[in-house]
């Protein structure tokens, strides 16, 4: 357990950020997989509705540190490519 009153505070802090994250990073997953229905179901107008909604909030992870740059840029690639595919199809 920590003495110091700084380090004790930074436990503190540190669980306060921790249920923060792990909002964020739940209501990211949650528009992903609304993506992901979408492409299921076949329906290319929903799937893109959702990219759209999904996109920044993906981005705002980066830019809060909850997720990497490239893995974010490598998960909307391949969502892109699948909802592409999809209009071909």
């Amino acid at each position: 357990m920590a003495n110091h009153k700084s380090a004790r505070k930074r436990i503190r802090r540190n669980e306060a950020r921790a249920v923060i994250n792990g909002a964020r990073t739940s209501r990211i997953r949650t528009f992903i997989k609304k993506i992901e229905v979408a492409i299921a179901s076949g329906d290319v107008k929903a799937a893109e509705e959702a990219f759209k909604v999904a996109q920044p909030e993906m981005q705002r992870g980066v830019v809060k540190g909850i997720m990497k740059k490239n893995t974010v840029a490598r998960r909307l690639s391949r969502l892109s490519a699948r909802i592409k595919s999809l209009k071909t199809a």
